[in-house]
């Protein structure tokens, strides 16, 4: 790393806030640290301590094979978060320092959405009824949970009277609904997908941005990664065979691509800090307008997420780790990776290497998935921690501090999935 962009990190982390967010900040780690001396909590102590030495001492080695037994127990993680809430949907995570009793959160309506297309992918691939059958449990709970209007609630689940929408919860339910509708052919699955795309395709505004962005995310601006949604409002055409679903997806693609700059970096693009987008909204973002671009077959498209792609594998290191965040000149804007963008930037990779063939794309999204598998722990005390992929590396950086997002194992799932198809193409 350069040293200027060390200061540079150090500057905007440290020392750019307000005292009283800096203050806040700390207290929050402090009371992290804190937990992991819980009684309860030996187990995760210990892998966090092991985690942050590997990090400091660059002590991850990638994995090479075992495809399909990391897919089988990142699956196996997903279901058990599934099992630990008291509903069909799948648990927001795992996150042992926090309050309550046994660290996991409440179903998370958003990422179990895009969880039942995973798990549906993975049942086909290994023929595994039981995942599917699990699958369609979400989906019937996606079904219940669903507001009046056809959107999806931001945040974890509540109650009716609490639900705010959200576009983006709403499109990535949308993927999922359409996923199990190819499954099962259920006429009710298509109602409401339908009442889920109506409201995106009215969502959007003259420019073709979302704009219901929910009470999750910071407000005030165009969030760019929202264009994912196009993706499953792109689906929902082709399933239902009208031209205006998928022509409001490509208008959303369209305004998603302004604010690509000429080095393929993408303004307005995070949760909360749009100077340096997380490498999570950057896979959204790429995964939108590739898959998109593939249906409707748009090479401009496809071309526009090469430049983006081929700005960040330079990043990627030998090993395959790659830092969480970008600054618009491409200079990691962190010394940590976020370890959910790591598995998209992966999955878009592996696509780009079908579409064009070139092997870069498949060499570097090799790397990054098999410095996955080096994360990822098959035993452990805690059985909580077995198959999941946590936030960020090391455990206590700043995104999804000290626990492990549902939407981290499932991207993860996802690379795998195609990681093992290609090795299954080479063989024959």
């Amino acid at each position: 790393m350069k040293p200027g962009t060390f200061a540079r990190i150090i500057r905007n982390n440290y020392f750019k806030g307000s005292m009283r967010g800096t203050y806040w900040g700390a207290a929050a780690l402090a009371g992290e640290i804190r937990a992991l001396f819980r009684p309860n909590n030996r187990a995760f102590r210990h892998e966090v301590w092991r985690n942050q030495r590997r990090f400091v001492f660059s002590g991850v080695t990638p994995i090479t094979g075992e495809t399909g037994d990391r897919a089988r127990a990142a699956v196996r993680w997903l279901l058990r978060a599934q099992s630990m809430t008291h509903d069909d949907g799948v648990s927001l995570g795992y996150f042992p320092c926090s309050t309550g009793d046994n660290g996991w959160r409440p179903s998370y309506p958003e990422t179990t959405g895009y969880i039942i297309s995973s798990l549906l992918a993975f049942a086909e691939q290994f023929d595994d009824r039981a995942t599917a059958a699990a699958a369609m449990q979400m989906v019937h709970w996606e079904m219940a949970v669903q507001m009046p209007s056809g959107a999806v609630q931001g945040g974890p689940v509540c109650a009716p009277e609490h639900q705010t929408a959200a576009a983006f919860n709403t499109g990535m339910v949308l993927d999922g609904w359409c996923a199990a509708y190819r499954h099962c052919n259920d006429p009710k699955l298509l109602e409401a997908a339908r009442r889920a795309a109506d409201f995106l395709v009215n969502d959007v505004d003259e420019r073709g941005y979302f704009k219901t962005n929910g009470a999750f995310v910071s407000a005030g601006e165009i969030k760019t990664y929202t264009c994912l949604c196009a993706w499953a409002i792109y689906q929902f055409g082709d399933l239902v065979q009208e031209s205006r679903y998928r022509n409001a997806a490509i208008q959303v693609i369209e305004a998603a691509l302004r604010q690509q700059q000429p080095n393929g970096w993408f303004a307005h693009n995070c949760l909360t800090h749009s100077e340096s987008p997380l490498t999570h909204t950057i896979g959204y973002t790429l995964q939108g307008i590739l898959e998109v671009g593939i249906l409707a077959g748009r090479q401009d498209f496809i071309a526009a997420v090469r430049q983006t792609v081929d700005a960040l594998l330079p990043r990627i290191s030998s090993t395959g780790f790659l830092p969480g965040r970008f600054y618009a000149d491409w200079e990691p804007a962190g010394f940590s990776s976020c370890l959910t963008g790591s598995a998209q930037i992966a999955i878009v990779g592996y696509r780009l290497f079908e579409q064009t063939g070139e092997a870069k794309y498949r060499t570097q999204a090799d790397k990054l998935v098999n410095y996955l598998k080096g994360l990822q722990l098959l035993k452990s005390d805690d059985a909580a921690l077995i198959g999941a992929i946590s936030g960020s590396f090391p455990l206590l950086a700043s995104y999804m501090r000290a626990g492990y997002p549902n939407w981290a194992t499932k991207y993860f799932i996802d690379a795998l999935l195609l990681q093992h198809r290609d090795e299954q193409l080479s063989e024959k």
